[in-house]
């Protein structure tokens, strides 16, 4: 768990340094002090749990884990760059944007990207539809949502995708099942009720693959529409379920949850922001955007286990009308 929300300036900072190699060249660069830039360097190394740079008597040198670090760095001071670009005209925006999310966004990092548009959008009004991957599609392509943030790409004419992050999926149970401790097989899973999102949802269909040659004979899988009905049912006992670790967080911490070393991998949630490519409208492109940045530092913050960048490319190609 993060000590602290990652800071920008700080990774500006981390990449300046890359660039010039130096303490001063860096300090004078960004119009501060070589103590600070060394300062910033010694946190942001502190938080990421690993040495970015070889120190030497006049130059730095980037380590393994530091040129690693250095590609997600560039990736999140470039989308603020953009970002800020874009806001130099925010006040003309205004009027509505109707924006549909998926309930494991909203229980990880959606409320810091609202917090962020309406510090950057004061005269925008929000509209949000929380709903399964399969509607909020469905709404997007009646025209009734602007932006959907959501676990599967919408391929259609002149609808543009951006990744957002990975969610990696873990399976769940109860701290009353006493079954943490151990390995399970999926066979082992079979003997509890499985919850599950959404029928025909991308988690859904892969419990279905995975439990398709199942030996226990007819396999029940309770699929419901509703994360924070799931977390509850799980949390009291009533079975098990595969679900993000950023979403149970309260949970973990309180023990009512505890995550289930399970024989078998599943697949992470690619998460997405699906929205129509319009050149007289950039407002649901720098949404967008911002929602990516959000993503990306949330992933930075959290680590691995509960976020990660996704692989490149960070767009798919759309057809175009």
């Amino acid at each position: 768990m993060p000590t602290a929300p990652m800071n920008i300036r700080f990774l500006e900072t981390f990449v300046w340094l890359a660039k010039l190699k130096n303490f001063r060249l860096t300090a004078e660069k960004l119009h501060t002090t070589q103590a600070a830039v060394s300062s910033r360097i010694a946190t942001l190394e502190q938080d990421f749990g690993v040495r970015l740079f070889d120190r030497g008597a006049r130059e730095v040198a980037l380590t393994t884990d530091g040129s690693k670090a250095l590609v997600y760095a560039e990736r999140i001071v470039k989308l603020m760059r953009e970002m800020k670009e874009d806001m130099s005209a925010r006040d003309n925006y205004s009027g509505v944007l109707r924006i549909g999310v998926i309930e494991s966004i909203v229980h990880s990092w959606f409320p810091d990207l609202i917090g962020r548009i309406h510090k950057l959008f004061p005269q925008l009004e929000i509209e949000i539809a929380s709903d399964t991957t399969i509607h909020l599609r469905e709404q997007f392509s009646k025209g009734d949502l602007d932006l959907v943030l959501q676990a599967e790409p919408v391929i259609a004419p002149n609808i543009r995708n951006l990744k957002l992050c990975e969610l990696p999926m873990r399976w769940v149970g109860s701290s009353k099942l006493e079954i943490g401790s151990e390995t399970l097989s999926l066979s082992d899973l079979a003997a509890f009720p499985l919850v599950s999102f959404a029928r025909n949802s991308g988690p859904h269909t892969i419990i279905e693959q995975l439990f398709s040659n199942s030996e226990r004979g007819s396999l029940h899988i309770n699929c419901i529409t509703s994360v924070a009905t799931m977390i509850r049912l799980v949390s009291d006992g009533f079975g098990v379920a595969v679900v993000p670790p950023a979403i149970i967080q309260r949970e973990l911490n309180d023990g009512s949850l505890q995550l289930l070393r399970v024989d078998a991998d599943f697949p992470a949630l690619l998460l997405m922001a699906s929205f129509r490519n319009d050149p007289e409208n950039a407002l649901t492109e720098t949404i967008a955007s911002i929602a990516q940045q959000t993503a990306s530092e949330f992933a930075l913050n959290w680590g691995p286990e509960i976020a990660r960048l996704p692989a490149e490319p960070l767009e798919l190609p759309f057809p175009p009308a």
